[in-house]
């Protein structure tokens, strides 16, 4: 059976289901959701590089709980900074190692062993010296990231809240999806 010119402009018009990526679904959806709810580009676009910056920091395991705090603090919107914190959480695993040994050559301490044996070396011969050099090691490469924060943070919060407005226009005109699907 050929198809005639109806049938072909009612099979042009039904939409191919739509299977979005991982990123638009835990990244995108959350920040229409946020936005759909009156969550303000300028107040998104703050808690979002907080949560950037405070997702990169080099203590290990602290990074909600500071995130929880700062966004209590200043009133940033907690989810927003969450999902910034949870979004750079490999590039955390990442950089502990370059902060220390860049906090380490700034604070003239003596830089980090790096191989396991070392490490282990010290821990039996000096167990408690080599818990001191860690918190050294720690406190100055958290100085360091700290430093970079305070300047990073409006950087990026500048930088992405043009996109959150573009993204407020999107929501508010009922354009979805904001990202083509392949």
């Amino acid at each position: 059976m050929q198809p005639n010119e109806s049938n072909r402009s009612i099979a042009d018009q039904t939409p191919a289901p739509i299977h979005h990526n991982w990123l638009y679904r835990r990244v995108a959806l959350p920040v229409f959701a946020l936005l759909r709810m009156g969550a303000t580009p300028e107040k998104l676009a703050w808690s979002i590089a907080t949560g950037f910056l405070i997702g990169i920091n080099p203590i290990l395991g602290s990074t909600t709980i500071l995130c929880l705090a700062l966004a209590f603090i200043f009133r940033l919107n907690v989810a927003a900074s969450q999902l910034g914190n949870h979004i750079v959480y490999p590039l955390e695993l990442i950089l502990v190692i370059p902060f220390i040994n860049v906090a380490s050559r700034l604070f003239h301490t003596a830089p980090m062993p790096l191989s396991a044996n070392e490490l282990l070396h010290a821990a039996r011969e000096h167990p408690f010296e080599l818990s001191r050099r860690l918190w050294l090691w720690e406190w100055h490469a958290f100085l360091l990231w700290a430093a970079i924060a305070v300047v990073a943070i409006p950087i990026i919060a500048l930088a992405i809240t043009p996109v959150l407005r573009l993204l407020l226009g999107r929501v508010r005109a009922h354009k979805y999806p904001v990202i083509p699907a392949i």
